[in-house]
Protein backbone atom coordinates (compact mmCIF):
# COMPACT_ATOMS: atom_id res chain seq x y z
CA UNK A 1 0.00 0.00 0.00
CA UNK A 2 1.28 3.47 -0.92
CA UNK A 3 1.55 6.74 0.95
CA UNK A 4 -0.10 9.76 -0.68
CA UNK A 5 1.32 13.22 -0.07
CA UNK A 6 -0.34 16.52 -1.01
CA UNK A 7 1.82 19.63 -1.19
CA UNK A 8 1.15 23.16 -2.30
CA UNK A 9 1.40 26.80 -1.27
CA UNK A 10 -0.83 28.34 1.37
CA UNK A 11 -4.46 28.64 0.18
CA UNK A 12 -3.95 26.18 -2.70
CA UNK A 13 -6.62 23.92 -1.22
CA UNK A 14 -4.41 21.15 0.23
CA UNK A 15 -6.62 20.47 3.23
CA UNK A 16 -9.96 20.35 1.42
CA UNK A 17 -8.48 18.14 -1.32
CA UNK A 18 -7.02 15.78 1.29
CA UNK A 19 -10.35 15.64 3.11
CA UNK A 20 -12.14 14.89 -0.17
CA UNK A 21 -9.68 12.06 -0.84
CA UNK A 22 -10.36 10.62 2.62
CA UNK A 23 -14.05 10.28 1.74
CA UNK A 24 -13.18 8.25 -1.35
CA UNK A 25 -10.62 5.77 0.01
CA UNK A 26 -9.92 4.34 3.48
CA UNK A 27 -7.42 6.92 4.68
CA UNK A 28 -6.19 9.08 7.54
CA UNK A 29 -4.66 12.53 7.30
CA UNK A 30 -1.21 13.37 8.67
CA UNK A 31 -0.21 17.03 8.90
CA UNK A 32 3.17 18.19 7.61
CA UNK A 33 2.83 21.77 8.79
CA UNK A 34 5.40 23.22 11.18
CA UNK A 35 2.92 25.64 12.76
CA UNK A 36 -0.16 23.43 13.00
CA UNK A 37 1.72 21.26 15.49
CA UNK A 38 0.84 23.92 18.08
CA UNK A 39 -2.35 24.13 20.10
CA UNK A 40 -3.73 27.52 21.08
CA UNK A 41 -3.75 29.17 17.65
CA UNK A 42 -6.23 27.13 15.57
CA UNK A 43 -7.55 30.16 13.65
CA UNK A 44 -4.18 31.72 12.90
CA UNK A 45 -2.65 28.40 11.78
CA UNK A 46 -5.79 27.45 9.83
CA UNK A 47 -6.30 24.09 11.52
CA UNK A 48 -8.92 21.77 10.04
CA UNK A 49 -11.88 20.65 12.07
CA UNK A 50 -11.47 17.17 10.61
CA UNK A 51 -9.38 14.62 12.55
CA UNK A 52 -5.75 15.03 11.46
CA UNK A 53 -2.71 13.52 13.08
CA UNK A 54 0.08 15.77 14.37
CA UNK A 55 -2.14 18.82 14.67
CA UNK A 56 -2.23 20.70 17.99
CA UNK A 57 0.10 18.20 19.65
CA UNK A 58 2.36 20.69 21.48
CA UNK A 59 1.73 23.74 23.68
CA UNK A 60 2.98 27.08 22.45
CA UNK A 61 5.78 26.96 25.02
CA UNK A 62 7.26 23.84 23.38
CA UNK A 63 10.44 24.26 21.34
CA UNK A 64 9.67 22.31 18.18
CA UNK A 65 12.34 20.25 16.46
CA UNK A 66 12.39 18.51 13.11
CA UNK A 67 13.79 15.37 14.71
CA UNK A 68 10.92 15.09 17.18
CA UNK A 69 8.38 15.69 14.43
CA UNK A 70 10.02 13.10 12.15
CA UNK A 71 9.80 10.42 14.83
CA UNK A 72 6.10 11.11 15.43
CA UNK A 73 5.31 11.29 11.69
CA UNK A 74 7.01 7.97 10.95
CA UNK A 75 5.12 6.30 13.80
CA UNK A 76 1.79 7.73 12.60
CA UNK A 77 2.34 6.68 8.97
CA UNK A 78 3.44 3.18 9.96
CA UNK A 79 0.42 2.76 12.22
CA UNK A 80 -2.00 3.88 9.51
CA UNK A 81 -0.43 1.52 6.97
CA UNK A 82 -0.58 -1.39 9.42
CA UNK A 83 -4.31 -0.78 9.84
CA UNK A 84 -4.84 -1.20 6.08
CA UNK A 85 -5.52 2.47 5.47
CA UNK A 86 -3.74 5.04 3.31
CA UNK A 87 -1.77 7.81 5.02
CA UNK A 88 -2.42 11.13 3.30
CA UNK A 89 0.40 13.45 4.31
CA UNK A 90 -0.74 17.01 3.75
CA UNK A 91 1.04 20.27 4.37
CA UNK A 92 2.97 23.22 3.11
CA UNK A 93 6.18 22.99 5.11
CA UNK A 94 8.57 21.37 2.66
CA UNK A 95 11.11 20.22 5.22
CA UNK A 96 8.41 18.64 7.38
CA UNK A 97 7.01 16.86 4.33
CA UNK A 98 10.43 15.39 3.51
CA UNK A 99 10.93 14.41 7.15
CA UNK A 100 7.58 12.61 7.21
CA UNK A 101 8.25 10.68 4.01
CA UNK A 102 11.97 9.92 4.25
CA UNK A 103 14.68 8.98 6.73
CA UNK A 104 16.47 12.31 6.90
CA UNK A 105 19.84 12.30 8.57
CA UNK A 106 19.28 15.08 11.05
CA UNK A 107 22.01 17.12 12.76
CA UNK A 108 22.86 16.60 16.43
CA UNK A 109 21.28 18.67 19.16
CA UNK A 110 23.21 21.88 19.71
CA UNK A 111 24.76 22.63 23.10
CA UNK A 112 22.46 24.42 25.57
CA UNK A 113 22.42 28.15 24.96
CA UNK A 114 24.20 27.95 21.60
CA UNK A 115 21.34 29.54 19.66
CA UNK A 116 21.03 32.36 22.15
CA UNK A 117 24.78 33.05 22.08
CA UNK A 118 25.04 33.09 18.30
CA UNK A 119 21.84 35.13 17.97
CA UNK A 120 23.30 37.72 20.33
CA UNK A 121 26.59 37.63 18.38
CA UNK A 122 24.74 38.29 15.12
CA UNK A 123 22.65 41.11 16.61
CA UNK A 124 25.54 42.81 18.41
CA UNK A 125 28.34 42.38 15.87
CA UNK A 126 26.25 42.38 12.70
CA UNK A 127 25.57 39.94 9.88
CA UNK A 128 28.92 40.44 8.17
CA UNK A 129 30.88 39.63 11.33
CA UNK A 130 28.74 36.55 12.03
CA UNK A 131 29.15 35.40 8.44
CA UNK A 132 32.92 35.93 8.65
CA UNK A 133 32.96 33.74 11.77
CA UNK A 134 31.00 31.09 9.88
CA UNK A 135 33.44 31.36 6.97
CA UNK A 136 36.34 30.60 9.31
CA UNK A 137 34.56 27.59 10.82
CA UNK A 138 32.56 26.13 7.91
CA UNK A 139 33.54 27.79 4.60
CA UNK A 140 31.40 25.48 2.44
CA UNK A 141 28.23 26.43 4.29
CA UNK A 142 29.22 30.10 4.44
CA UNK A 143 29.56 30.15 0.66
CA UNK A 144 25.92 29.05 0.36
CA UNK A 145 24.41 31.36 3.01
CA UNK A 146 23.96 35.12 2.64
CA UNK A 147 25.15 37.31 5.55
CA UNK A 148 21.70 38.93 5.73
CA UNK A 149 19.98 35.58 6.26
CA UNK A 150 20.07 35.79 10.05
CA UNK A 151 18.17 32.56 10.70
CA UNK A 152 20.44 30.38 8.57
CA UNK A 153 23.69 32.05 9.65
CA UNK A 154 22.79 31.53 13.31
CA UNK A 155 21.66 27.97 12.65
CA UNK A 156 24.87 27.19 10.78
CA UNK A 157 27.01 28.51 13.63
CA UNK A 158 24.94 26.55 16.11
CA UNK A 159 25.51 23.35 14.12
CA UNK A 160 29.24 23.97 13.83
CA UNK A 161 29.41 24.18 17.61
CA UNK A 162 27.62 20.81 17.76
CA UNK A 163 30.18 19.29 15.38
CA UNK A 164 27.90 19.25 12.35
CA UNK A 165 27.20 21.37 9.28
CA UNK A 166 24.15 22.91 7.67
CA UNK A 167 25.35 22.19 4.15
CA UNK A 168 25.42 18.35 4.08
CA UNK A 169 21.87 18.14 5.39
CA UNK A 170 20.57 20.32 2.57
CA UNK A 171 22.57 18.35 0.00
CA UNK A 172 20.93 15.09 1.13
CA UNK A 173 17.46 16.59 1.32
CA UNK A 174 16.63 16.38 -2.36
CA UNK A 175 16.83 12.63 -2.90
CA UNK A 176 13.95 10.54 -4.18
CA UNK A 177 14.25 7.94 -1.43
CA UNK A 178 11.19 7.44 0.77
CA UNK A 179 10.44 4.99 3.58
CA UNK A 180 7.41 3.60 1.74
CA UNK A 181 6.22 3.75 -1.87
CA UNK A 182 4.91 7.29 -2.12
CA UNK A 183 3.02 9.45 -4.59
CA UNK A 184 3.65 13.17 -4.06
CA UNK A 185 1.12 15.48 -5.71
CA UNK A 186 1.66 19.20 -6.07
CA UNK A 187 -1.33 21.52 -6.39
CA UNK A 188 -0.86 24.06 -9.18
CA UNK A 189 -3.01 27.16 -8.66
CA UNK A 190 -2.88 30.37 -10.69
CA UNK A 191 -1.05 33.19 -8.89
CA UNK A 192 -4.00 35.60 -9.04
CA UNK A 193 -6.33 32.95 -7.61
CA UNK A 194 -3.88 32.19 -4.82
CA UNK A 195 -3.48 35.85 -3.89
CA UNK A 196 -7.26 36.35 -3.83
CA UNK A 197 -7.71 33.33 -1.55
CA UNK A 198 -4.93 34.53 0.75
CA UNK A 199 -6.62 37.93 1.14
CA UNK A 200 -9.97 36.30 1.80
CA UNK A 201 -8.44 33.97 4.37
CA UNK A 202 -6.82 36.86 6.26
CA UNK A 203 -10.15 38.67 6.44
CA UNK A 204 -11.94 35.48 7.51
CA UNK A 205 -9.44 35.00 10.35
CA UNK A 206 -10.29 38.43 11.72
CA UNK A 207 -13.99 37.72 11.47
CA UNK A 208 -13.47 34.43 13.31
CA UNK A 209 -11.80 36.15 16.27
CA UNK A 210 -8.09 35.71 15.60
CA UNK A 211 -7.18 38.87 17.53
CA UNK A 212 -8.66 37.53 20.77
CA UNK A 213 -6.98 34.18 20.09
CA UNK A 214 -3.56 35.82 19.73
CA UNK A 215 -4.03 38.00 22.81
CA UNK A 216 -4.92 34.93 24.87
CA UNK A 217 -1.89 33.03 23.58
CA UNK A 218 0.49 35.87 24.39
CA UNK A 219 -1.01 36.27 27.88
CA UNK A 220 -0.44 32.61 28.79
CA UNK A 221 1.66 31.94 31.93
CA UNK A 222 4.43 30.23 29.97
CA UNK A 223 6.17 32.28 27.25
CA UNK A 224 5.93 31.22 23.63
CA UNK A 225 8.87 29.23 22.32
CA UNK A 226 11.11 30.68 19.64
CA UNK A 227 9.59 28.30 17.09
CA UNK A 228 6.00 29.18 18.05
CA UNK A 229 6.81 32.87 17.65
CA UNK A 230 7.49 32.20 13.97
CA UNK A 231 3.80 31.57 13.26
CA UNK A 232 2.88 33.79 10.33
CA UNK A 233 0.64 36.63 11.44
CA UNK A 234 1.35 36.41 15.17
CA UNK A 235 3.27 39.69 15.33
CA UNK A 236 1.03 41.45 12.81
CA UNK A 237 -2.22 40.54 14.58
CA UNK A 238 -0.81 41.43 18.00
CA UNK A 239 0.48 44.85 16.94
CA UNK A 240 -1.92 46.17 14.29
CA UNK A 241 -5.65 47.05 14.22
CA UNK A 242 -8.13 44.99 12.20
CA UNK A 243 -7.86 46.01 8.53
CA UNK A 244 -4.15 46.80 8.79
CA UNK A 245 -3.50 43.42 10.43
CA UNK A 246 -5.37 41.58 7.67
CA UNK A 247 -3.40 43.41 5.00
CA UNK A 248 -0.07 42.73 6.73
CA UNK A 249 -0.88 39.04 7.24
CA UNK A 250 -1.90 38.69 3.60
CA UNK A 251 1.33 40.34 2.44
CA UNK A 252 3.51 38.07 4.56
CA UNK A 253 1.51 35.03 3.51
CA UNK A 254 1.94 35.87 -0.18
CA UNK A 255 5.70 35.99 0.34
CA UNK A 256 5.63 32.64 2.10
CA UNK A 257 3.48 31.16 -0.68
CA UNK A 258 6.14 32.21 -3.21
CA UNK A 259 8.74 30.41 -1.09
CA UNK A 260 6.54 27.30 -0.97
CA UNK A 261 6.21 27.30 -4.75
CA UNK A 262 10.02 27.21 -5.00
CA UNK A 263 10.07 24.25 -2.61
CA UNK A 264 7.41 22.50 -4.67
CA UNK A 265 9.55 22.63 -7.81
CA UNK A 266 12.43 20.93 -5.95
CA UNK A 267 10.54 17.97 -4.43
CA UNK A 268 11.82 14.79 -6.09
CA UNK A 269 9.28 12.95 -8.23
CA UNK A 270 6.43 15.36 -7.56
CA UNK A 271 3.53 15.20 -10.02
CA UNK A 272 1.71 18.46 -10.63
CA UNK A 273 -2.04 18.71 -11.01
CA UNK A 274 -4.28 21.60 -12.02
CA UNK A 275 -6.02 22.73 -8.82
CA UNK A 276 -7.92 25.65 -10.37
CA UNK A 277 -11.18 23.75 -9.91
CA UNK A 278 -13.37 22.37 -7.10
CA UNK A 279 -11.64 20.13 -4.54
CA UNK A 280 -13.84 17.14 -5.43
CA UNK A 281 -12.66 17.30 -9.04
CA UNK A 282 -9.03 17.55 -7.96
CA UNK A 283 -9.43 14.56 -5.64
CA UNK A 284 -11.03 12.48 -8.39
CA UNK A 285 -8.23 13.41 -10.80
CA UNK A 286 -5.56 12.43 -8.27
CA UNK A 287 -7.10 9.04 -7.70
CA UNK A 288 -7.72 8.37 -11.38
CA UNK A 289 -4.42 9.61 -12.80
CA UNK A 290 -1.86 8.92 -10.11
CA UNK A 291 -2.98 6.68 -7.29
CA UNK A 292 -5.47 3.95 -8.15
Amino acid sequence: MNVLAIFGPTASGKTVVAEALATRIPAELVSADSMQVYSGLPILTNQSEQPTRLVAIWPLSHEASLGEYQELAHAAIDEILSSGRTPIVVGGTGLYLRAALADLELPPVAPPGARERWSAFYDERGGDAAHAELMSLDPETAAAVHPNDRRRVVRALELVEAGSSLRPRYDRLWTDETRHPTVVVGLDVAKETLERRIAERAEAMLAAGVQAEVQQALAAPLPLSTTARQVIGLREVSELPGAAAAEAVALRTRRYAAYQRKWMRRIPGIVMIDANRPADEVADAILTDFFL
